[in-house]
């Protein structure tokens, strides 16, 4: 680096004087070698290295040769530099399109590139690969979050982790003196914040004393809230604020970089006080650790194995003898499938750049072969083959910088499009065009203008210029290589596209399908609200105050029925409410693991709202909340469990409660997919009783009118029972259902939109290579019309040429369509991955493309005029 900045320097303050202050230096030691021999008789080696120790050594002496070759070399570049743009500004027909479709693909990758990063990088927390999270699991395919019981157990009897803590999340409503807000909040113990190892920006991170039933209620807050709410920063700190209608102090403000932890994203974050269980369940804690130093997860995993045996025996309610409390690494969790979609995008945008650079390939090889005469007179008039090859890598260079200019101008935008429009992956919002995206958008275009610059430095190695223009020869590589090579081109552009068309082809095929799945219920003039009670300000349960409401509500005018419920179909992960059961006619028996379901609590109304029709049985009716416990359950839940059998009156243990009563099941009603459109529809619904309000319901009101309309009143109903009632997200069903589709719908956009791309830069890269074609057989061409050929002949020759070299690369490309695809079964719905209708239908879309890119060279070659064709080859 010391050199290169001695090269400049004499490069820009006098590099002629340095290059005459090294032509002296080799002077004086030459005439001193000389007079050493004369007057004292010295050998010539022995003259020579006198000479150079009287000039002051040999380092000195090699050292200003060795600048003064690398100024030359560095005034050199900049001069083949600066022709290399000249000869690009001149040739825009070449230029604008190489560097656009470059940019198209550096851009695009920059993009997915900086997303990849983002979402499979580490978590921002020290030693992240020590962090992990802890489910009860009893089979490959079934976990579960933890107890109370759980979490205590594990604090008191491991001894692979550090630190360990638990939280409790949902939308609560939260006030500063105000008018209450919803928003989401994270009940956590100390021990959460310090497994993570981060500590708040201002004020104190939560402590152990905060734990205790009793100790004063504290709470740390976001940025983004104390900002809004309190005042920002610092002055956060001592105000009181009300969440979920308990008085909570500030004790301290989460750095702006650090409002997602653990994969959750809230806005306060209030000391959880846990108190002592009385029963193995309910199960409901996010629970996490760091593990010790030096510990593996197999030991961890190893170590909570064994603190679930020491459970089992101490609490009769829960007697799943496969349940083992069983770590995770906390990033892969996040993760979850994100690491599988953000695969698929990275390689459809690997697709576009190799298309653009083979597209970009063809068009310097067409170029090439025209400029080797240039070469050859320089050569003639001096110039070696380094000169030569130095002239076209700066040629490729320059094109490559273009390029990468115009890629990270795209790749801003494309970045945007990405986190706007992509799928729901964690952490993708944080992605940003940083530094690391930017070298790795540089180092794209390097690799690419190398690519690109390729075949004429072939050229340049294999033939000599000057002999090829002693011999009389224009061109150099136009022969059958090179038009194989070129052909190559094209039919790696289709090979390419193909796949990724595919991928498109069957995203929208397995959308359109799951658009046409009934979501088991009718949406049609229903409107819901999310509701935020104050459980704090209800010790006592809030059944009374929704007793006293929903009558209240039932008499507003444009309200036919009202209903709530737990869940808000058909939104995926919208719900973690899912409980395991054992059949009382089908046990599972000692050692198998117990059968999950998803469990939806509901009040009677809300069956008649949303319209969900009753096939066998009966509804809930007053009374059913007492002591024995009764359930309604779906048809694809009676169907899976008692095939060709009535459900109703069956009963089975809930929750693997061997102490509680048996639930009964009262009825039997149609299939709602809670857990998107794809999901299969098995539910069991519970009646809503005290304390199932804790963190929020939905608020389904059927009326005349939906949307605002008809919440109005229902809004003035609620706020006059309670102002601390938080009402949140209202929307119509019909919305709901779009949006629950909507990360499906954006993917494919996405994908169908590199394809399009993919397309685009293939039918332009065919169209290149016939329109060369076209020019060089001009000749050919006049010579066949001459002796009689028709331009149907001659279209047929043109558009068969193009069409071979399509129909082989889709040929190869349905080949890796068929083994590529297979990775997006888990993604699709109601279509195979090797779907042969979308597949054929992708390749004939393709072939289509290539036969219209062929038609216009074809149709120029039929209208070549064969006196002028002749003439002009005379």
């Amino acid at each position: 680096m010391k050199r290169l900045w001695r090269w400049l320097r004499a490069l820009f303050h006098g590099a002629a004087l340095d290059r005459e202050l090294s032509d002296e230096i080799r002077l004086h030691v030459e005439l001193e070698t000389e007079d050493l021999i004369r007057t004292k008789g010295l050998a010539p080696e022995e003259a020579r290295r006198q000479a150079l120790v009287a000039f002051g050594g040999v380092e000195r002496y090699r050292e200003a040769q060795r600048d003064a070759r690398g100024v030359r070399w560095l005034e050199e570049s900049l001069g083949d530099l600066g022709y290399a743009l000249r000869v690009l500004l001149k040739s825009p027909g070449y230029t604008v399109p190489a560097v656009l479709v470059l940019g198209l693909g550096i851009g695009a990758t920059t993009a997915v590139f900086s997303g990849v990063e983002t979402v499979l990088g580490h978590l921002p927390y020290p030693k992240d690969d020590q962090l992990v999270r802890i489910y009860e699991q009893n089979s490959p395919t079934n976990r579960w979050w933890l107890s109370v019981a759980d979490f205590q157990g594990i604090v008191a009897n491991t001894h692979t982790l550090s630190a360990v803590g638990a939280g409790r999340f949902g939308t609560v409503p939260v006030s500063a003196g105000g008018e209450p807000q919803s928003v989401t909040a994270a009940s956590v113990t100390s021990g959460f914040t310090h497994a993570l190892g981060v500590r708040p920006a201002f004020g104190r991170a939560l402590e152990p004393s905060d734990d205790a039933m009793g100790a004063p209620r504290v709470a740390l807050v976001s940025d983004g809230f104390a900002r809004r709410t309190l005042g920002g920063g610092a002055r956060a700190l001592g105000q009181t604020i009300m969440i979920d209608g308990q008085a909570h102090t500030v004790v301290g403000v989460w750095a702006q970089d650090m409002d997602r932890l653990a994969g959750i994203r809230p806005e306060v974050w209030p000391a959880l006080q846990l108190k002592l269980p009385t029963r193995r369940g309910p199960f409901g804690l996010l629970v996490i650790g760091r593990l010790a130093d030096g510990v593996t997860l197999d030991a961890a995993r190893r170590d909570l194995a064994g603190v679930s045996q020491q459970l089992l025996p101490l609490w009769t309610d829960f007697q799943d003898r496969n349940a083992r409390l069983t770590p995770y690494s906390l990033r892969e969790t996040i993760l979850g499938d994100g690491a599988r979609t953000m695969g698929v995008f990275a390689a459809a945008v690997l697709l576009v750049l190799l298309i653009a650079v083979a597209n970009v390939a063809g068009l310097t090889l067409v170029r090439a072969t025209g400029r080797w005469r240039e070469l050859s007179l320089r050569a003639a008039l001096g110039a070696t083959r380094a000169r030569l090859v130095r002239l076209v890598m700066m040629e490729s260079v320059a094109l490559a910088a273009a390029g990468a200019a115009v890629g990270l101008a795209l790749g801003v935008v494309s970045l945007k499009l990405l986190v706007t429009l992509g799928p729901n992956v964690p952490r993708l919002d944080q992605a940003q065009l940083d530094g690391r995206a930017i070298s790795f958008a540089l180092l794209v275009s390097f690799v690419a203008g190398i690519a690109v610059g390729a075949y004429p430095l072939l050229l340049l190695v294999r033939h000599d210029p000057g002999a090829s223009l002693a011999g009389g020869e224009r061109t150099v590589g136009g022969g059958r290589r090179s038009n194989a090579l070129r052909g190559a081109f094209v039919v790696g552009e289709f090979a390419l596209a193909l796949p990724l068309l595919a991928v498109a082809g069957l995203l929208l095929n397995s959308f359109l399908r799951l658009q046409q799945v009934p979501p088991g219920f009718d949406g049609d003039r229903v409107a819901t609200v999310s509701v935020s009670l104050p459980a704090g300000r209800y010790p006592d349960g809030v059944a009374a105050f929704w007793s006293r409401l929903l009558p209240s509500i039932d008499q507003v005018g444009a309200v036919e029925a009202i209903g709530l419920g737990d869940a808000l179909p058909p939104i995926a992960g919208q719900t973690f409410n899912q409980n395991n059961f054992d059949l009382i006619d089908h046990p599972v028996g000692d050692g198998a693991s117990q059968p999950v379901s998803d469990w939806i609590t509901v009040t009677r109304g809300y069956f008649a709202t949303l319209k969900i029709p009753l096939l066998d049985g009966r509804l809930f009716m007053p009374g059913d909340t007492g002591v024995a416990p009764v359930v309604v359950v779906s048809r694809a839940w009676a169907n899976h469990y008692f095939p060709g059998e009535h459900a109703v009156g069956r009963q089975f243990i809930e929750g693997g409660c061997t102490s509680c009563p048996r639930s009964t099941i009262i009825g039997v009603v149609g299939d709602v997919r809670y857990d998107g459109l794809h999901a299969p529809g098995e539910a069991m619904y519970a009646p809503m009783e005290e304390g199932r309000w804790e963190w929020g319901v939905h608020l389904f009101v059927r009326g005349w009118v939906t949307g605002p309309d008809a919440l109005a009143a229902v809004r003035g109903a609620v706020l006059a029972a309670d102002p601390g009632v938080s009402l949140d997200n209202p929307q119509t069903m019909a919305e709901v259902v779009n949006e629950s589709i909507t990360e499906p719908r954006h993917v494919m956009t996405l994908l169908a939109g590199f394809a399009v791309a993919a397309l685009a830069l293939a039918a332009v890269g065919i169209f290149g290579l016939l329109s060369y074609t076209v020019a060089a057989r001009r000749r050919e061409i006049g010579v066949r019309m001459a002796l009689g050929a028709d331009g149907q002949a001659v279209v047929a020759m043109i558009v068969g040429r193009g069409l071979w070299h399509a129909g082989l690369g889709a040929g190869l490309g349905l080949i890796v369509a068929l083994v590529g695809t297979r990775w997006l079964a888990a993604t699709l719905f109601g279509v195979s991955p090797t779907d042969p209708v979308t597949l054929a239908l992708v390749t004939l879309a393709l072939l289509a493309v290539a036969l219209a890119a062929c038609w216009l060279p074809a149709r120029r070659a039929a209208l070549v005029d064969p006196v002028e064709a002749l003439r002009s080859e005379a």
